[in-house]
């Protein structure tokens, strides 16, 4: 099989340039495996009209038109490397796909693992199994795109995977009969913002966030809720969730992506850097982390149900999951996990929820945007 890496390779050593679309942090791990497989990067570009005398790497970053003036549309190969879900932008990337060769790497958030042809030759019973595990015709299809998009880095596949949130919310999760969540990585509240459309009879939210500026914001909004006489309570908690309770190092970069950096060590032979050492990723700080099933233990007691958890902890759902083991297996509740940050979660994911509760039916859905971001694993009560 082979894998877009290989594909740029041979495409590079027969005179093609390849140019990065964007800057930043997913330029940077691009970049690290381009370099990796021996891939030269003639130059940077960014869309026209964005273009303000920015250098990247020692180049002067070009507009889209000088990129085509200088190399020739039709020559070139483009590798988008930044992330947007917003309409607008995602079709200015269609453009620039319109008028040439356009990939859009997978590169991971978190961890070292690269989705390559080794990696799924590796992996592919464990891959296999986790597929046989989704509940519809529709979560497989998914499965086998986003796998098909990561080996590829082909845009209308990727495209292709997408769904609308609503949908989840409604006809799988079932969220109207929720009464009490967790929010496992709950950000400044949006994510319990959102939830309250669906489900109406939300009264009371465990809200772990870790990150000082964001647990800030977070505290404000459970405050105000208060102040107001609203019928929902949310209990803010800055810790990040984790199997047991202890003190991790967090890169607090006081963005969706700030994350725990003591993460399972992954496979040997990686190649790519860890974010705990991207530059890009801000300042590091000491922060408590804790089980889920300690922390509802802690403020409702023993004899409380929970009806919800959403993980996205960004690279510790595994940990997370492992920490509300007993709330899995006891109540059974909801759960709609990130299954995207480690290149592994695809699968390893699934495989351990099952586990966790042999009960549950598993769903698939990614929602809009580019790359393979905000892939959700669902579970429901079988």
């Amino acid at each position: 099989m082979t894998d877009l890496w290989q594909t740029l390779k041979t495409a590079s050593d027969s005179g093609r340039p390849i140019l990065l679309y964007g800057m930043g942090n997913g330029a940077d791990k691009i970049l690290t495996v381009c370099e990796a497989y021996g891939i030269p990067v003639a130059d940077f570009f960014a869309s026209d009209g964005f273009v303000r005398g920015h250098s990247f790497h020692g180049k002067v970053v070009l507009s889209f038109s000088q990129a085509c003036e200088k190399y020739g549309a039709e020559n070139m190969i483009v590798l988008l490397s930044f992330a947007s879900s917003r309409p607008e932008v995602l079709e200015t990337i269609g453009r620039v796909a319109s008028a040439c060769e356009l990939y859009i790497p997978d590169v991971p958030v978190c961890g070292t693992e690269l989705f390559n042809a080794e990696f799924y030759a590796t992996h592919l019973d464990e891959i296999a199994a986790a597929r046989s595990l989704f509940a519809d015709e529709e979560s497989r299809r998914v499965y086998d795109g986003i796998i098909k998009y990561k080996l590829t880095g082909r845009m209308d596949i990727l495209r292709a995977t997408e769904s609308e949130p609503a949908y989840a919310y409604r006809h799988i999760l079932r969220a109207e009969g929720f009464v009490t969540a967790a929010d496992l990585g709950a950000y400044n509240g949006d994510s319990i913002r959102d939830l309250r459309q669906y489900a109406p009879a939300l009264r009371e939210v465990i809200a772990l966030e870790p990150d000082r500026r964001n647990f800030r914001k977070l505290a404000e909004y459970a405050a105000a809720l208060g102040e107001s006489g609203d019928s929902l309570t949310v209990h803010p908690l800055q810790a990040g969730a984790w199997s047991h309770t202890a003190t991790l190092t967090f890169h607090g970069s006081g963005n969706r992506n700030a994350g725990l950096t003591n993460a399972p060590a992954e496979a040997k032979g990686n190649i790519l850097p860890s974010t705990a050492d991207n530059p890009y990723f801000g300042k590091t700080a000491e922060v408590p982390v804790t089980a889920l099933d300690t922390a509802t233990e802690e403020i409702f007691g023993g004899s409380a149900h929970i009806d919800y958890i959403k993980y996205d902890v960004e690279g510790a759902e595994t940990e997370a999951l492992l920490g509300s083991r007993a709330i899995i297996a006891r109540d059974a509740p909801a759960l709609l996990v990130s299954a995207y940050h480690r290149s592994a979660d695809l699968f390893r994911l699934p495989l351990l929820v099952r586990e966790l509760n042999p009960d549950y039916k598993l769903y698939l859905r990614r929602m809009a945007g580019v790359p393979a971001w905000d892939i959700n694993l669902y579970a429901v009560r079988n």
